[in-house]
């Protein structure tokens, strides 16, 4: 690698590292191809990114950026995955390691707050952002339908003793 391919490395890491809200360090080693490739696609899917990069180029890129933190994971064959959702990365690491063995989550940062393995996964658990959003416009729409049934009610109750009245009088 020339020292122009490697700069331009080191620039598109920080880029990464400055606007994704989760960073995910995990080792890869033993992993085939197509696994690769199954967990890119799961991650593509989930709004997330995979890369491999240089341990020493991604070092480099970490200075100045809030996920600095990450640094010292960087040793050995790693896999940065990373998201802008703060959930997406974690849920899909966690997920695609309980189905490969080889793939090994070492720990990750979100934002300046630096994660071990029990830190990725507990973000893993969290509903995601699209979860959360349709349970919030549940709980304003709940409200208004409610309303409606409660308005609708009393005329309803009023129609049912009319027409008890009237069914008791034909039946007399």
């Amino acid at each position: 690698m020339d020292r122009a391919a490697k700069a331009e490395s080191i620039a598109e890491l920080s880029g990464v590292f400055k606007t994704s809200n989760v960073v995910v360090v995990a080792h890869y080693s033993g992993l085939t191809v197509a696994q690769m490739q199954n967990l890119r696609k799961q991650m593509r899917t989930a709004g997330g990114h995979v890369k491999v990069a240089k341990n020493r180029l991604a070092k480099i890129a970490l200075k100045d950026t809030d996920v600095a933190a990450i640094a010292p994971l960087l040793k050995g064959p790693t896999v940065l995955a990373y998201s802008g959702d703060p959930v997406a990365a974690p849920k899909v690491a966690v997920d695609f390691a309980k189905a490969n063995e080889k793939f090994v989550i070492l720990g990750g940062s979100m934002g300046k707050t630096a994660l071990d393995l029990n830190g990725v996964k507990a973000l893993a658990s969290l509903p995601s952002l699209d979860e959360l959003r349709a349970k919030i416009v549940g709980l304003v729409v709940a409200p208004a339908t409610k309303i409606a049934q409660l308005t609708n009610a009393p005329a309803a109750k009023v129609a049912r003793v009319i027409q008890a009245y009237a069914s008791k009088s034909a039946a007399a």
